[in-house]
Parts: structure tokens; C-alpha cells; sequence
């Protein structure tokens, strides 16, 4: 593509933005407003206009009273209300959706055929908080009947939407690859506003051509000889996209990536891309390639960040803890040249170390035959499944951070030591049976029954 072409697109994209904001304070009725709205989000373009639906969803919001009697019995609106409510972080309550009960508590035998109300409370319920059990009868309910729904003779399109949505919810997907879904479908159905689909389809292009250039730029700076490049696009880049969407870049800094200048645009992608790469190869060094003194030696550099102990490393270590220390000493410097100086607890030195410390234990446990109790593997595994580093680094890379929050950041805050144990047992239940098979720690489940 030409820098002429580049431009012009950049030019049309700029026209069809200022559109689409008419659309959003041009007078409508709520819910053609909330339509609106989630069209954008699931379009992908949502971000162009990030102050707009925070002022229209304010406006809502303000009203709630009101726009609640107008809805009436519209389970849709209501229902999309009450999700893109939340997911913006206003305080609406579960309450919405009392008129929608029968005297028994139940919802109404009547929403039982409304399949659009139906999808629509379905994604709301999955946004439910602890104690919210109107929105939990919710789930059960609306699953049951979709599931009735689609034995029928649904129309086509809905059909596809409803399958869709019982796949996954909403808000368990990947938002890239919905985007890629929702554009393709919207194709197929003539009611889309044919600007927004545009807007789409040419920001969906523009984005992507740029994760590809970020992409190059990332395999040129992984060492070929310690990491697959395969296995990078495959894992690493996917999942750091998906916890690190930006798509907040304009027509000029298109222009500039296609003009060949080394534009800065998702850094927390990168960082994680890169430490996932090494995540995967450390993880063989030690379960694979590495004898035991070589993984002591391996260890006690890394806690001590020392690359004058690489001289006692064989060749494969060396390469393998030079790329480690480049690479972190790259994302820690870029982080205190552009924000504020880490602190000791948010150092993704230390959970490095840590990384590796959890590593030689299993490996030890391993040579050993030694089999832990379930406590004391998941003790070790929370942190050898590397949420804790993840979540520490993207904490640190993140636009918003302030010496403050790193002051009083600590090294394994609860929410990362949960979300990191429900990480290590998914992750066992995926690859318990090939790892044992092969030749590894014994896994939860065996711990578990060896204990039990």
C-alpha cells in the first residue's frame, strides 16, 4: 500500500468518525441509543469515541427512573441498559429487572419466546456480583431457554447470533477476534448502519497492519537461536493482545508506521510478548535441558541478576540468560524513562527470581520422586504458572501508573495469587495427562489423590 493510499484512508476514517458522533447525540429513542452504543463496542471502534458514550451512558444513568418507565416491558433494551451500564463502571442495580418477575420470584414464562430479550439478559447475567441472585436464576434461565430456541426454526441470522452467544459470553471472549465475528456477521444483515460497518472493516485493516509491523519488530529482537518464532505468533502474541488491546492510534501515526517511522503503540503487548517467549523457554530449560547443577547455577544468577555467572553456563544457558537480562533491563528502563522508578515490590527482577525459584523446586521435587500434598504444589505452582511476573509486569507497563500506586504495590497482591491459582488449575487440566505421559511433576489432580 502506497503512502498516497495510507492517506486517504486515514482521511476517510476521520470523516466517518465525525459521523458516527452525530449518530451518538443525534436524538433517538433509548433504545436505539443503546444499540448504537454496543454496536461500537462490538465493532471494535468504541475507543474513537470513548468520552461520547461516557456522557450519553451518564445522561442514561441520570435518569434512570425515567428511562425505566419508558422501557417498560422492552427486555432487550433494558437488558442491554444494564450491561453496558455496568461495564462502564456505573452503579446500576439487579433491581432493573423486578417488573420482569412473576409473584413467585421466577422470571415470566412469557419472555420464553422473545429470543433477542432473551441473548440480551443472558450477557447481562454474566456481569452478576456475588449475592445477585436474580441475575443467577438469570443465567439458568435464559441458557435453558436458548438452548429450547435453537431446536426450533429459528431465522438464520438470529440463529447464528444465539449459538454464538452460548458459546462463550460477551465478556469471556477475546475482543479482537469478536470484532473479526460481529463484522462478518453484520455483513449479512441489512439493518447495520452501513457507516459504522465502513468505520469498522477499515480500523479492523488499520489496527491489524499494525500488529504485524510490531510483530516483525518483535521477532527481530528475540534471539532465533532460543525461541521458535512459530510458537510466539501462536501463543505469546494472541494472549498478550487480549489482556493489552490499544487500539487508540490515529490516521497520522498510521501513516507514520507505513512511512517507516518506529511508532510506539501497544508497549505492554510487547513487554509481555517477549516475557512469555521466555516464560516458555526457561520452563524447558528446566524441565527438559538443564542437569541439576546447571539449574543451581542457572537460579542463583538470576536471584542475584548477576551476568557475570554466565561464564560457569553452558552454551544454551548462556544464550538463554542473556536474552532474559537484556530483555528485562530493556522493559525496566523504559519504564522509568517514561513514567516513574519501580519499586523493590513491582521489579520484574524479583519475580523473575521468584519464577525460577518455583521452577528448581518442581525440578528437585521431580528428581527426587518426591510427590508435595496439594497445598504445598499449589504454594510453589501459583507462581511457576508465572501470573504473578505477568500481572506485575503489565501493572508496571500500564499507561496510568504513578510512583504512588508502585510505592505501595505488593509483590503477590490477592487478586494476582487467586487469579494466578485458577490459572494453574485450568492449565493442569489441559496438560496433567501429556506432561505425566512425558515425563513431569506429578500435577493437582495427583497430588490430590496421592494425598486423599
Amino acid at each position: 500500500m502506497t503512502p498516497r493510499s495510507v492517506e486517504d484512508i486515514a482521511r476517510r476514517m476521520g470523516k466517518l468518525t465525525e459521523d458516527v458522533k452525530q449518530l451518538i447525540y443525534m436524538k433517538k429513542g433509548i433504545e436505539d441509543q443503546l444499540q448504537l452504543i454496543d454496536h461500537l463496542q462490538q465493532l471494535g471502534v468504541a475507543y474513537h469515541f470513548k468520552e461520547d458514550i461516557k456522557d450519553a451512558l451518564g445522561t442514561i444513568y441520570g435518569s434512570m427512573e425515567q428511562v425505566n418507565m419508558l422501557l417498560k416491558d422492552n427486555l432487550h433494551a433494558t437488558a442491554l441498559m444494564f450491561r453496558l451500564l455496568r461495564e462502564h463502571g456505573f452503579a446500576v442495580s439487579e433491581g432493573v429487572f423486578n417488573r420482569f418477575m412473576d409473584e413467585k420470584g421466577n422470571l415470566k414464562a412469557s419472555l420464553r419466546h422473545q429470543t433477542e430479550g432473551l441473548v440480551s439478559l443472558y450477557e447481562a447475567s454474566y456481569l452478576a456480583k456475588e449475592g445477585e441472585h436474580l441475575l443467577e436464576e438469570a443465567t439458568n434461565f435464559t441458557t435453558k431457554q436458548l438452548k429450547s430456541l435453537m431446536e426450533g426454526s429459528l431465522e438464520p441470522h438470529l440463529r447464528k447470533h444465539v449459538a454464538h452467544a452460548l458459546e462463550l459470553p460477551l465478556n469471556w471472549r477475546m475482543p479482537r477476534l469478536q470484532t473479526r465475528w460481529f463484522i462478518e456477521a453484520c455483513q449479512r444483515e441489512a439493518k447495520m448502519n452501513p457507516v459504522l460497518l465502513e468505520l469498522a472493516k477499515l480500523d479492523f485493516n488499520r489496527v491489524q497492519l499494525i500488529y504485524q509491523r510490531e510483530l516483525r519488530e518483535v521477532s527481530s529482537k528475540i534471539q532465533h537461536k532460543l525461541l521458535a518464532i512459530d510458537q510466539m505468533v501462536e501463543q505469546s502474541w494472541p494472549g498478550a493482545e487480549a489482556s493489552a488491546f490499544r487500539g487508540q492510534v490515529g490516521g497520522e501515526l498510521f501513516l507514520d508506521c507505513w512511512l517507516g517511522f518506529r511508532a510506539t503503540v501497544c508497549k505492554i503487548q510487547e513487554a509481555q510478548t517477549k516475557a512469555n517467549c521466555l516464560i516458555t523457554t526457561i520452563d524447558d530449560v528446566y524441565d527438559v535441558y538443564g542437569t541439576m547443577d546447571e539449574l543451581e547455577l542457572f537460579t542463583d544468577a538470576v536471584d542475584r541478576w548477576d551476568v557475570n555467572a554466565m561464564d560457569r553456563f553452558p552454551e544454551y544457558m548462556k544464550i538463554c540468560f542473556l536474552a532474559l537480562f537484556n530483555t528485562t533491563n530493556d522493559i525496566a528502563y523504559n519504564v522509568m524513562k517514561e513514567k516513574v522508578p519501580l519499586s523493590k515490590q513491582c521489579n520484574p527482577w524479583i519475580q523473575w527470581a521468584d519464577l525460577c525459584k518455583a521452577y528448581m523446586m518442581e525440578a528437585r521435587w521431580y528428581h527426587q520422586g518426591y510427590t508435595p500434598n496439594l497445598e504445598e504444589y499449589l504454594e510453589n505452582a501459583l507462581v511457576s504458572i508465572s501470573g504473578p511476573l505477568m500481572l506485575t509486569l503489565a501493572y508496571c507497563t500500564s499507561d496510568d501508573v504513578t510512583r504512588e500506586a508502585l510505592d505501595g504495590f505488593q509483590s503477590c497482591p490477592e487478586i494476582a495469587r487467586w487469579s494466578s491459582m485458577i490459572l494453574r488449575l485450568c492449565d493442569d487440566l489441559g496438560t496433567s495427562k501429556d506432561e505425566l505421559r512425558r515425563g513431569d511433576v506429578p500435577k493437582s489432580i495427583e497430588c490430590h489423590m496421592h494425598e486423599s
